[in-house]
């Protein structure tokens, strides 16, 4: 069956190995082909080698029954994005965060925030996570992967403070009171 398999395989290359002509035909375009045609002179074209990608072996994490026994499966993860010497201001306590890991996420780990040490949001795995609502103050906001519900890596929290509009400030303008109609 192998042997069949091989011959096949064989055959099919065969095409692309044939020879190349070149000529040109009677109406004085330039015409190439694998057969040449008879009383026509042609000139035999060479090729160069066609391109070749050697396959990649995919990398697979090690399964260890000590996990920390070989270190971290990602050497860097940390959280961008997030102002470290100014108030992040967000007047709807919404903002988005990145999340530089090395190596790419791994098949079957996912991303979660933990915003002041709570777990926050669902599991992703896109480097781009998004808070919504967060009050306003100093919070702390560090990058959990996931195998399952398991913690593999957290990252080191970042502390920052969330700067929102007071609906005391002076600055935001309330609407007019209604005026009473007078009969």
């Amino acid at each position: 069956m192998r042997l069949l398999t091989a011959c096949l395989l064989c055959a099919l290359a065969l095409p692309a190995a044939a020879q190349i002509y070149k000529y040109t035909d009677a109406n004085g375009n330039t015409v190439f082909t694998n057969q040449p045609p008879e009383g026509q002179s042609t000139e035999a074209v060479s090729l160069p080698p066609t391109n070749t990608v050697e396959s990649q072996k995919p990398v697979v994490p090690a399964q260890s029954a000590e996990p920390e026994a070989s270190g971290p499966p990602y050497q860097a993860l940390e959280l961008t994005d997030l102002p470290s010497e100014e108030a992040l201001r967000a007047n709807n306590g919404t903002f988005s965060v990145n999340v530089n890991i090395v190596p790419r996420l791994m098949p079957g780990h996912r991303l979660r925030l933990l915003l002041d040490g709570q777990p926050y949001g669902q599991p992703s795995n896109v480097p781009r996570l998004q808070v919504v609502n967060v009050d306003r103050g100093e919070h702390s906001l560090a990058v959990e992967v996931l195998s399952g519900e398991r913690q593999v890596q957290q990252s080191a929290p970042v502390i920052f403070t969330v700067q929102r509009i007071s609906t005391n400030s002076p600055a935001r303008v309330t609407p007019p009171k209604p005026t009473p109609r007078t009969p």
